[in-house]
């Protein structure tokens, strides 16, 4: 057969793994926004050096993300396929996958957060403070409007990671666009296949970063 004529006798396959990626990606970036925006926030205002809140809450938000962070993702998502099957009543498929995926979306989204919001000078606070603003005003109103630029690219760049480790679930029945390049191309001797899933990943990759830089320099207050 020729390269287009596999493409579409294997197209089937390749929108239902399209679809599976999707799916996987859509709810975790969700959940990561939810979850670790706020922990983000809570790990800038718990650091030593700001001292907004008790640093025990630090030490104890550092320990987890870097633990999550330093587990080794196919590990740890085998580790978590009992948790899994217990919450969802099965450990394979896409929706299974968003509780690992999500997980580590937090864990690297908060860290990102910190440092975007550790980067906001300190006259900010200043001025919150001479201005009578609430914590929450201050949140809202100050350190997210001044960081809001960072925070997207921040976004961004946890998306792509989860590009790359949304590619590894279909080694545990995830499916998505990874298991698919590997079971029609790789396993299949189909090594056209295999690189055209390839271009796919690396094209949504491209796709998702333009649209983050894009989105961060409109909201950039320096520009």
């Amino acid at each position: 057969m020729t390269f287009l004529e596999k493409i579409n006798y294997y197209m089937p396959e390749l929108i239902q793994s399209l679809q599976e990626t999707c799916i996987m990606l859509g709810y975790s970036m969700i959940i990561t926004l939810l979850i670790g925006l706020p922990l983000g926030i809570a790990l800038f205002l718990s650091n030593p050096s700001i001292k907004e809140l008790n640093r025990n809450y630090y030490w104890a938000f550092n320990f987890l993300i870097t633990f999550i962070r330093s587990f080794p993702y196919l590990l740890f998502v085998i580790s978590l396929i009992p948790l899994t099957r217990l919450i969802l009543g099965s450990a394979f498929g896409p929706y299974p996958s968003i509780i690992p995926l999500s997980i580590v979306g937090i864990a690297i989204f908060s860290r990102l957060v910190e440092q975007v919001l550790l980067d906001i000078p300190g006259e900010i606070k200043t001025l919150a403070e001479s201005l009578g603003a609430t914590k929450f005003k201050y949140i809202w109103n100050f350190i997210l409007v001044e960081s809001r630029s960072g925070i997207i690219l921040a976004y961004t760049t946890t998306a792509v990671s989860m590009v790359s480790y949304s590619t590894v679930m279909g080694i545990v029945g995830g499916g998505g666009i990874g298991d698919f390049a590997i079971r029609y191309g790789y396993q299949s001797y189909e090594n056209e296949i295999m690189y055209f899933s390839i271009i796919i990943i690396i094209i949504s990759v491209f796709i998702i970063q333009m649209l983050g830089n894009n989105i961060s320099r409109k909201l950039d207050k320096r520009k």
